[in-house]
């Protein structure tokens, strides 16, 4: 499907229909690769989205909530059939962790801020898929739209994808003795009192015999990770960005608002003593007490669980603190964006200090990594913080892990943990365990 980039004024038209299909995944097969694919397994939803009716992109952070704003109303499309309920989206996307331009040319492609609206988009729906088509909206977007859809529904399978099984042989590279050449020098910097907390990233390179099948990545990633959020966010090159993060930065509907302090990581064979660490328990109410201040200029009422509970994912448990609010009048999910993005789980505390240290010491482009990636319609909006992901050209993937580091940090302990971590992507891209030397 071609892509499109449109101009402001434009408007769309779009259509539905309904099929008995289980797995928007199961597309692909007819459809190719998803431009944009979004899975929440604890709910039962699932999306995906091919081609680009259109584009919405936003140079600077400054553009952000402007673009944002925009793509929250539904003045911009006239449905035939009238608007779809519990429709996720229609406009998928992300941003970058940091205001400042790409300094790696294989994020040039997705840019500061990106977002689209697929030509098709497919999600689950009960026992069943529906289906919606755009197109612009002039002369012949009806009959655009009618054709969109009656191919979907000609060819659309009925069956749910599972991953065939293949193996993908990788060969990794990162370098241990950097990593915590940084880690250390972040601790000098917490030892001084500069700063309280920084989360150093770093990179894993690997590389596969044949080049990825992104689709059977994303049913690796879904299956093997279902109290994640599995993503995937195509640019106008073959670049594709994917992971499947346990962290949501914000889910908004009307006024209501969730989301959550996810912070303190332990092998799950540690877990019972996560919650008694003082390392581990600083570090996340750090995050806790950052997100309630966040919040109360936009919100009249804030909650948090009592204590933090245990989130147990295959590779790794973290800690766990669910936040609630009800938003004021006229708060948009552009402004809670604003507020909350980056929380101190994936940039420090405090805040502009510990961005500065890392704009300076980590020496890694993090593009989309642990910025805000997700949906956005007139129906609300769900942005999660891309964690476990990668960024996969052909038969290369550039992973991306993180550690949280505070007083009482190893550098040793930190390069577990991120080694940890990236076994999700790992064994999504390899199709097997994954062995990795103590």
């Amino acid at each position: 499907m071609p892509m499109l980039n449109p101009e402001k004024a434009q408007r769309w038209v779009a259509g539905t229909t309904t099929l008995n299909g289980v797995d928007p995944l199961s597309g692909a097969s007819v459809l190719g690769v998803p431009s944009v694919y979004w899975e929440r397994p604890t709910v039962g939803q699932a999306v995906a989205g091919w081609g680009e009716a259109a584009v919405r992109e936003a140079r600077s952070a400054a553009e952000v909530n402007e673009v944002l704003s925009t793509l929250a109303s539904r003045a911009e499309i006239r449905w035939m059939e009238g608007v779809p309920k519990g429709m996720p989206g229609p406009w998928f996307g992300g941003m970058r962790f940091a205001a400042s331009a790409p300094s790696d040319a294989r994020w040039e492609a997705h840019g500061f801020a990106r977002w689209t609206m697929p030509e098709v988009l497919a999600w689950r729906v009960g026992t069943g898929v529906k289906v919606a088509a755009f197109a612009l909206e002039d002369a012949g977007g009806e009959d655009l739209v009618r054709s969109r859809l009656e191919r979907v529904r000609a060819s659309f399978p009925d069956s749910y994808y599972h991953p065939k099984g293949g193996v993908v042989g990788l060969q990794l590279s990162s370098s241990r003795q950097d990593f915590e050449a940084r880690v250390s020098r972040a601790l000098e910097a917490i030892n001084a009192g500069c700063i309280q907390k920084v989360v150093m990233a770093r990179a894993v390179e690997a590389v596969g015999s044949a080049p990825f099948d992104l689709v059977e990545v994303l049913a690796r990633l879904r299956e093997q990770n279902p109290r994640c959020v599995t993503f995937l966010f195509r640019a106008k090159s073959e670049t594709a960005f994917l992971g499947a993060t346990p962290e949501t930065l914000c889910r908004v509907e009307g006024r209501t608002l969730e989301t959550e302090a996810l912070a303190g990581s332990a092998a799950p064979g540690q877990a019972e003593g996560l919650g008694g660490s003082d390392k581990e328990s600083r570090e996340h109410q750090s995050v806790v007490r950052y997100i309630l201040s966040a919040l109360r200029p936009v919100a009249e009422h804030v909650t948090a669980d009592a204590e933090p509970s245990l989130l147990t994912l295959k590779n790794v448990v973290h800690l766990r603190t669910g936040i609630r609010a009800e938003l004021r009048e006229g708060v948009s999910p552009a402004q809670v964006v604003a507020a909350l993005h980056p929380t101190p789980a994936v940039g420090g505390v405090p805040r502009e200090h510990a961005l500065g240290f890392l704009h300076e010491h980590e020496a890694l482009d993090r593009g989309w990594y642990a910025g805000p990636v997700g949906w956005i319609g007139p129906s609300g909006a769900h942005m999660a913080v891309a964690l476990r992901s990668a960024l996969v050209t052909g038969a290369h993937a550039r992973l991306f892990v993180g550690a949280g580091i505070v007083q009482g940090s190893s550098a040793e302990a930190e390069w577990r943990e991120t080694e940890m971590k990236s076994l999700a992507m790992l064994r999504a891209l390899g199709g097997s365990d994954v062995r990795r030397e103590s």
